[in-house]
């Protein structure tokens, strides 16, 4: 196909990427090991961690799960925070020989058992502060061995034991758990674990672009979550093409280990898990957030040192500029503000970068396409709106419900298709069978517009649309348009059953601004918006439910209503 979006390209960024420098996405562990080993990787909570620790651990908790007896290929769970003990972790399972699962550490007792059933992981990480859930279905999963995490296990032997002692008995973040040692089970402390791999040897094993490293689950916002398989091969892809993206916004600080990459977004999400990976292959490092909801400790985090690269949602953008110390953070070394997860709004990127400086650079991407589909050019200075172009080696095409490729400008489904796409879903042929076309793409779900620079913006999703009086209307356009009155903080249109018009749309708002009314909204959307597309009710809210990634959860105010 005619890739239009090439000529907009900015200079330095490559039209395509080589995947075959690497044998696998192992290979481009062991180098980056090699290659930065006196250079720091990560630090969280002032302790800082080199690469030749992470590669010293990793090898020791490999040797571990060898040790085991696990077969290649075995799928191991990861049920951790942002703590040094995920990078750990994660690069453990791959030298191993094994798949990473990420798991959401605040899912419920339901959501967990059906994902290690899914999986069928054998083995979990987990932080301690979690156990009590996995203790509730642990006998109904195959799971065999469990490592149980503190807080502090990598924290230094004062300061560690110290947080972890706090966080069991002061602040009682622990629940009381008992994991059952029935047929077999282990229940090993994760600085055990390690101090037990020591005396073992991490045998090599034979690992192809073509083998699987991660299952990455769906958020689940529609029903069951299913496991999008991410080879070895998808993962390098999507390091080289976001590393060639990235590269005009870097070029000016040179020595790329110095790059300092604020990792707020959790791990186990495919966003920041790209991120991660790549601070791997270029040797800098990344700065650990464990709750950055805290907002206060978050900010004084920002305040430590220079910060480069700001990855996040629109809500946490939006969460960070209302906090009173907010101001106090220096944002001159700030290279890349990069918004992805969910759509950026007008108001809040306009904000951000009068407050910042820094461009809010949007992106789109989903678990099936290891994170980064399409970004704006890094070079822009304004907020756009659309969701940019396709990254190196990715085809994007407008299709029909028959997938059939539309016009430029036409509106449908945004289907993508490039060696960063996931190769299906874990043990799920009848959806697989639904989510490609005969030519190789793959529906996202999302409907899309490209126009004739090959820049594409959305429209929606499918499932989010409303139809009042026979016309369609998307909710991402009304909270666009509804961000950017004054006193808005975020908000989310949905549609509710109308006996006269079929659906109506009803807008949730936070305001910052306590004269903001109903009837002041209501007078803004008369001015910005066509008659059908004006909301009949207005509600405002203290906070907007969202999952643990920051998307706002429209499924749940339309239950409400």
């Amino acid at each position: 196909m005619d890739r239009i979006w090439l000529k907009n390209y900015p200079p330095g960024v490559p039209h395509d990427i080589d995947t075959s420098q690497y044998k696998s996405l192992t290979d481009l562990l062991e180098r980056a090991f090699r290659e930065h080993g006196n250079s720091p990787f990560s630090v969280c909570m002032n302790r800082w961690m080199s690469y030749k620790q992470l590669d010293e651990l990793s090898t020791t908790m490999g040797a571990w799960l060898q040790n085991k007896g696990l077969e290649a290929g075995s799928r191991v769970a990861i049920m951790l925070p942002n703590l040094p003990q995920f990078a750990v972790t994660m690069a453990a399972i791959l030298r191993a020989g094994y798949t990473c699962v990420n798991v959401n550490p605040l899912y419920t007792a339901r959501e967990l058992e059906h994902q290690l059933k899914d999986s069928g992981a054998t083995t979990i990480v987990i932080l301690e502060n979690f156990a009590a859930t996995l203790q509730d279905v642990i006998e109904r999963t195959a799971v065999q061995h469990v490592v149980l995490a503190s807080i502090g296990d990598l924290l230094g032997p004062i300061n560690g034991r110290w947080l972890s002692f706090a966080v069991r008995h002061l602040a009682k973040m622990v629940p009381p758990f008992e994991l059952p040692l029935s047929a077999g089970r282990t229940v090993t402390p994760f600085n055990k674990a390690i101090a037990q791999g020591r005396g073992l040897s991490l045998r090599p094993t034979a690992q192809t672009m073509d083998d699987t490293a991660f299952l990455q689950y769906t958020g689940g916002t529609t029903g069951l979550s299913k496991g999008a398989v991410l080879t070895h091969g998808n993962v390098v892809a999507s390091i080289l093409q976001a590393e060639g993206w990235f590269s005009p916004a870097l070029a000016e600080i040179g020595d790329l280990r110095k790059v300092n990459s604020i990792a707020a977004l959790p791990l186990y999400h495919i966003f920041a898990l790209t991120l991660c990976l790549l601070a791997m292959r270029q040797g800098s490092f990344i700065t650990l957030v464990p709750n950055p909801r805290d907002f206060a400790k978050f900010i004084d985090v920002l305040k430590q040192r220079p910060f480069h690269v700001l990855p996040g949602v629109n809500t946490l953008f939006n969460a960070l500029m209302q906090h009173p110390m907010f101001k106090t953070i220096d944002f001159s070394s700030l290279k890349l503000t990069q918004a992805g997860g969910m759509a950026a709004s007008e108001g809040t990127a306009r904000h951000w970068q009068s407050a910042t400086g820094s461009a809010m650079i949007e992106g789109w991407g989903m678990s099936e396409t290891c994170a980064i589909g399409t970004n704006n050019p890094v070079t822009q200075k304004t907020f756009s709106g659309n969701i940019g172009l396709p990254l190196p080696g990715i085809d994007i095409a407008i299709k029909d419900d028959d997938g059939e490729s539309l016009p430029l400008g036409s509106s449908g489904e945004i289907c993508i298709r490039g060696p960063n796409v996931m190769t299906g879903y874990f043990n799920q042929p009848e959806e697989n069978a639904k989510t490609f076309t005969a030519d190789g793409f793959m529906r996202t779900g999302d409907i899309g517009i490209m126009d004739d620079q090959g820049f594409t913006r959305i429209v929606d999703r499918k499932k989010d649309m409303i139809i009042v009086s026979g016309f369609n209307v998307f909710p991402s356009e009304l909270e666009n348009v509804i961000s950017t009155c004054p006193g808005v903080v975020e908000c989310a249109a949905v549609g509710i059953p109308d006996s006269m018009q079929g659906e109506t749309i009803k807008v949730f708002v936070v305001r910052n601004d306590p004269m903001l009314t109903e009837e002041v909204v209501s007078r803004f959307c008369q001015d910005q918006l066509t008659g059908y597309k004006r909301p009949k009710y207005i509600e405002f809210r203290d906070e907007l439910p969202k999952s643990n990634v920051g998307k706002i959860l429209r499924r749940d105010l339309r239950s409400a209503k």
